[in-house]
């Protein structure tokens, strides 16, 4: 699928979800903005990296800065027409066990830094006729990982997204939501134990975790000038689990 040509913004482009979106989107002729808070990461992996791309280092829940990275973008790269909010933040905290520190900061990453930077980009996709949206959202199944707050910003974006993809379809701007669950990145990383790690797959009907790769693969279809009729959607990304 190309997208040469095209200008993509990619937040939380230094963690594993959106590191791999970031390289198929530049495999694929666009050119790419890594956004995210940790600028030595972002400048460490850009070196790596093939294509036209620029890092960004920003707080997606701070508006000043989101319209400042914008602007950046778009002075350096062009106007928007991609647009990934893969930033994240979570906890497997039960509700009586969650701070309001990791409340606010879950739902401040991820509800309002979607929110603002759909805010920052969409006017201009309205007015060229074309945009995308895609926005990492959660699983929403009792068997997903993530307590509170997690669920709680899941909610939100399935309904933001929604509000997007009603208000763009019908001048060519797609809002969609992929939710991950139990990706190799997010959730079998060394803090599982072996017997953990069992137990989980046990419950997976593909019998794995999921790939960052298959993750930027689905952000690659709804990024695609071929997924034009398909918006307000959740993708769930779950290897089955949804059917347990």
């Amino acid at each position: 699928m190309s997208l040469q040509g095209k200008v993509a913004v990619v937040t939380g482009g230094a963690g594993a979800l959106g590191l791999a979106t970031v390289r198929a989107l530049l495999e694929d002729g666009a050119r790419v903005a890594l956004v995210d808070l940790d600028a030595l990461r972002l400048d460490t992996l850009s070196r790596f990296l093939r294509g036209e791309r620029i890092v960004v280092a920003a707080d997606v829940a701070d508006g000043s800065a989101v319209r400042a990275a914008h602007e950046r973008v778009a002075a350096d790269l062009g106007p928007v027409d991609i647009l990934v909010n893969a930033a994240g933040a979570s906890s497997e905290a039960g509700l009586g066990d969650t701070d309001e520190s990791t409340w606010r900061r879950i739902l401040a990453t991820r509800v309002s830094g979607t929110f603002l930077w759909s805010r920052a980009v969409m006017p201009g996709m309205l007015a060229r006729g074309w945009g995308r949206i895609v926005n990492l959202s959660g699983e929403g199944s009792a068997s997903a990982p993530g307590g509170p707050a997690d669920a709680s910003a899941s909610g939100a974006i399935a309904s933001l997204t929604a509000a997007l993809a009603r208000e763009g379809a019908a001048r060519g701007v797609t809002a969609n939501a992929i939710a991950p669950s139990f990706v190799r990145s997010q959730s079998a990383g060394g803090h599982l134990g072996d017997a953990q790690v069992r137990q989980i797959l046990s419950t997976i009907p593909a019998g794995r975790f999921g790939e960052p790769e298959e993750f930027a693969h689905a952000v690659r279809f709804f990024a695609s000038p071929s997924s034009g009729f398909v918006t307000g959607q959740t993708l769930r990304l779950d290897g089955g689990l949804h059917l347990s």
